[in-house]
């Protein structure tokens, strides 16, 4: 039997609200100031600028994070996460076996077009 999902809600009070884009990686780095290890990521969204962005993705070499095409959430409030901020977030699910928390993104399978809107 199959796992009961949330309630239906309408597309347009829901999905059709959130701004989520193609963005790209283009720095990443350990964060030592947060209570868990976190990444700090400069990720590029293209004409609609960079965006500071703390995630737990550290399941994945800064190498293979760093140039990853990654979808983004441009519309939410800023986060604080101890004493850093992200401003915006990246999209992810429970990375396979990880502790809680700990990610693995949500990425185009192909090299699509930074700032492309998720539809």
């Amino acid at each position: 039997m199959a796992k009961e999902t949330k309630p239906i809600v309408a597309f347009d009070e829901s999905f059709e609200k959130l701004d989520i884009r193609v963005g790209r990686v283009i720095d990443v780095a350990l964060e030592s100031q947060t209570h868990k290890p976190t990444y700090k990521m400069i990720v590029d969204f293209g004409k609609y600028g960079q965006r500071i962005s703390y995630g737990r993705f550290t399941q994945h070499s800064i190498e293979e994070v760093k140039n990853r095409l990654v979808l983004g959430v441009l519309n939410f409030e800023p986060r604080q996460m101890g004493p850093v901020t992200s401003e915006v977030l990246i999209l992810g699910v429970q990375f396979p076996k990880a502790e809680s928390g700990e990610a693995t993104f949500v990425s185009p399978t192909v090299d699509a077009k930074v700032g492309s809107k998720l539809f």
